[in-house]
């Protein structure tokens, strides 16, 4: 079926509803680079360099935001197409390059018609006007709703049910927020301010990050909030952002983080970016995420009594060690997760340990019984099983986190804690800022250690059973249900 005409396919958005609106192009198909796990995911053809963001929030949090996406890219293949995900919001309009282009859609990916063919290694500018919707269901995660406001929490796949883009841990890139809000509202990102604008009874803020970014970790947080300030190591500035009326409440947790940072540094070396933080959001979420320089918490994790101090700040350790493995050194594909997971659940367990919780042997036994039967449920660390549909978050399963966590406590057995911790440190210094799999670690950990892991790894990484523990041959697994 041909193009429609630009002036019929504006007549058709005047009347389009809520959802993501396309013009009608030739078979528009989602493309996707191949991911073992969500094949859909990312494209292409591009590498992003940039994004510039601006949402416009109305003041109510079941409102659609509108929004522009600006995206600076440079092209990796010749491209007449360019797919983009994004899967909830409307799209009133498309420029490539400066000229308006035609659009359409296909599931999850907006289909973009180039007004001309760009070549390799040409830059590519896009711009599209949408609105970024916080209505959803199940679990497909983007915008949180929270009493007063939004964030975001985009892990694993939702980044593009905020704003469109590459959506893919494998294309990071430099990011820009502009967020206008009525005046009575605070807004942060992630990255430093980067000024400030009102205008009537509204307030443009502006932020930007100076390290690239995954799609999945950025944040974007609007509501009464309280922003608290302190210092951390080497003067880095610790930003909080918490319910304003919490503020008092929450401060005898925040108060803690220039000291994790630094028990974080002992470990394996400087904080990777310009700022860290936590936030604190008023709504019923049941997890905390590793957004990159401002972690994400539900409230009544700080307020629930039941919760002990040294298990609160083992996973304000968790989510801090994020920042240098999975936010700095970021998964090649969703199958290398568990070097995010099992090395923040290792620092986790090791700070717990330090501050009151069991012992760090104690937890890796427990973990050492049950790894056969986590094995056979979701497979292996490195070779995850997929996610039913409507159940992404369930690649997060006790695989990814304690039983990673095993992977290296056998490491550090096999090869002693010397060279073990060198390898954390050179880990994070070589792939800082970029993308790593899960070749690179084992190949890096063969040469610190001065032999080759391979069959160690195999075994611990994609093995159907649990190999026998160095060091602990009285160590066994109970058999799977």
């Amino acid at each position: 079926m041909p193009l429609l005409s630009r002036r019929l396919r504006a007549a058709l958005l005047a009347t389009a509803s809520a959802t993501l609106v396309a013009a009608t192009l030739p078979a528009p198909e989602p493309l996707g680079i191949g991911d073992r796990l969500f094949p859909e995911l990312g494209n292409p053809g591009y590498d992003v360099l940039a994004y510039d963001i601006a949402f416009t929030y109305h003041g109510s949090n079941t409102e659609p935001l509108d929004a522009v996406t600006k995206i600076r890219a440079r092209t990796t293949a010749p491209l007449d197409r360019i797919n983009l995900d994004f899967a909830r919001g409307t799209v009133q309009g498309v420029e490539v390059n400066g000229l308006a282009a035609d659009f359409g859609s296909k599931r999850e990916d907006l289909v973009v018609q180039a007004p001309r063919r760009h070549p390799a290694g040409v830059p590519l500018n896009i711009t599209v006007r949408h609105t970024s919707d916080p209505d959803g269901s199940g679990d497909d995660g983007g915008w949180v709703r929270t009493a007063d406001g939004l964030a975001m929490a985009n892990q694993a796949d939702a980044a593009h049910r905020v704003f469109p883009g590459n959506d893919h841990p494998s294309d990071k890139a430099y990011f820009t927020f502009r967020i206008t809000t009525p005046e009575k509202l605070t807004a942060v990102a992630a990255g430093l301010p980067a000024g400030k604008t009102r205008r009537g009874a509204t307030t443009t803020w502006t932020y930007r990050t100076k390290h690239p970014m995954a799609t999945e970790l950025a944040q974007v947080s609007i509501g009464t909030s309280a922003v608290l300030h302190r210092t951390g190591p080497h003067g880095l500035p610790v930003r909080d952002v918490v319910p304003d009326a919490d503020r008092k409440k929450l401060e005898p947790w925040l108060k803690k983080t220039p000291a994790q940072l630094e028990w974080m540094e002992k470990q394996v070396g400087r904080y990777p970016f310009e700022t860290y933080g936590v936030l604190v959001a008023d709504s019923p979420i049941g997890f905390a995420l590793e957004t990159q320089t401002l972690s994400l918490f539900g409230k009544s994790f700080f307020t629930e009594p039941g919760y002990p101090e040294w298990y609160v700040d083992s996973v304000m350790i968790h989510e801090l060690a994020h920042q240098w493995f999975g936010d700095s050194v970021s998964p090649a594909s969703w199958s290398d997760l568990w070097l995010n997971e099992g090395h923040a659940s290792w620092y986790e367990a090791r700070y717990a340990e330090e501050n009151g919780g069991g012992t760090l042997e104690r937890r890796m036994r427990e973990a050492y019984r049950l790894s056969d039967g986590w094995r056979a449920d979701g497979g292996p660390p490195a070779h995850p099983d997929g996610t039913a549909p409507g159940q992404k978050l369930s690649l997060f399963r006790p695989v990814m986190y304690d039983g990673s966590a095993l992977v290296l406590y056998a490491l550090r057995q096999e090869i002693g804690e010397a060279a073990f911790d060198r390898l954390e440190r050179t880990w994070v210094r070589v792939h800082r800022d970029s993308t790593a799999t899960t070749a690179d670690f084992t190949r890096l950990a063969s040469g610190i250690a001065g032999r080759n892991l391979s069959a160690f790894f195999d075994g611990w990484l994609y093995g159907e059973k649990t190999p026998p523990m160095p060091g602990h041959p009285e160590w066994s697994s109970a058999k799977p249900a």
